[in-house]
């Protein structure tokens, strides 16, 4: 067999080369992606973060993140930036003396060009002043490992920054502060029991967190989880990198556990459950006024009316639909694109979960 040299330690984000934005044309995307650091403090255990870009947090100069916005503005992008960061806030104290300042003042500089999205644990919701920073330097949404609601499940993968804590309260203060939740729950743990399944949709639901993804869980290789169930006898295939597949044997009986997420994924994005989940986020949303600055397309408003013919004309749950509309335009005009987009959102989820066959262990 061959040798495998492998250098220690990990790579100073610096020496990474920038994006080569001139190869692309920005009209083909949705949105853009940059990235500031690698690294989480945290180590759960079916996380694979820690074992690639380890738990010490590295990054960029604030010089060089702002050059590459630069350079994506100078290709004419406007919209949305999605930061794709393990975890953002992963260094508060240099994000809150030198980072978010700047991105403030490059923000204001030029007009507001960018949305930011990027990537957080939960206890950004315990750093006032960071979440008011963030707000304020364009981020109008993050993206949450929450996981689950059980204690117990969030103990066994030594997800302890969710522990000991009101994860309903922390979501809705985000949320109060302009900053949508996106977040990830996962069904599978050895703790969880049938209960598991209604208390992650009555999560969801009263959360207001319209984007949610839910997955069963698995084990990639260099996992902890991984080493774990390997000693446990029960790794039954590879790691297919699909959130609805099981490559392990769960505690839970396999059936029951498959059937109880498609139970979880079908309810939560049923047109009935998935605008009531618009209208609690809606209520508790407070965005900052802030302008991003885009060239009007003609695309635009043809996406306005597929969105309307498909939305409001075709699909069975339409009365859901427009029910969103005139409450948003009656009580919260100014959210309107966020009501159609998430509305949009929702269409599509649908779509793949009503196409999702999740593959389970022989």
């Amino acid at each position: 067999p061959g040798h495998l040299y492998a250098a220690g330690g990990h790579p100073a984000l610096d020496a990474t080369p920038p994006p080569a934005w001139d190869l692309i044309d920005p009209d083909d995307y949705g949105a853009m992606s940059i990235q500031y650091s690698r690294g989480c403090p945290y180590d759960c255990e079916f996380c694979n973060i820690t074992s690639l870009y380890g738990r010490q947090v590295r990054t960029k100069p604030v010089s060089r993140l702002l050059a590459e916005c630069d350079a994506l503005r100078g290709r004419g992008w406007r919209g949305g930036v999605f930061i794709v960061d393990d975890n953002f806030i992963g260094n508060k104290v240099k994000l809150k003396k030198e980072v978010l300042p700047a991105m403030i003042r490059w923000n204001r500089e030029h007009r507001q060009p960018f949305d930011f999205i990027t990537e957080t644990s939960i206890n950004l919701a315990d750093d006032d002043e960071l979440l008011q920073l963030m707000a304020e330097a364009g981020f109008g949404q993050v993206f949450i490992g929450i996981e689950t609601p059980s204690e117990e499940s969030l103990r066994e993968c030594n997800k302890f920054n969710n522990v000991n804590r009101n994860l309903l309260a922390s979501v809705k203060k985000i949320q109060n502060c302009g900053i949508a939740v996106s977040a990830g729950f996962i069904v599978g743990f050895d703790h969880d029991t049938p209960s598991i399944f209604d208390r992650q949709i009555n999560f969801i639901q009263q959360s207001g967190i319209v984007t949610a993804m839910v997955g069963l869980l698995n084990a990639p290789r260099g996992t902890r989880l991984f080493e774990r169930l390997v000693r446990e006898n029960r790794i039954v295939r590879e790691f297919s990198g699909n959130g609805t597949d099981l490559d392990f044997i769960p505690v839970m009986n396999r059936q029951k556990l498959v059937d109880g997420y498609r139970r979880i994924v079908t309810t939560i994005y049923a047109p009935a459950q998935y605008y009531e989940r618009i209208h609690e986020f809606l209520k508790e949303f407070r965005p900052r006024r802030r302008r991003i600055r885009s060239r009007f397309r003609f695309r635009y408003v043809r996406a306005l009316f597929l969105v309307t013919w498909y939305l409001g004309v075709l699909e069975k749950g339409r009365r859901y639909y427009w029910g969103l509309i005139l409450k948003t335009l009656l009580r919260r005009p100014a959210c309107l694109v966020h009501a159609l987009t998430l509305a949009v959102y929702g269409f599509h989820f649908r779509r793949v979960s009503a196409n999702e066959t999740p593959a389970t262990p022989d």
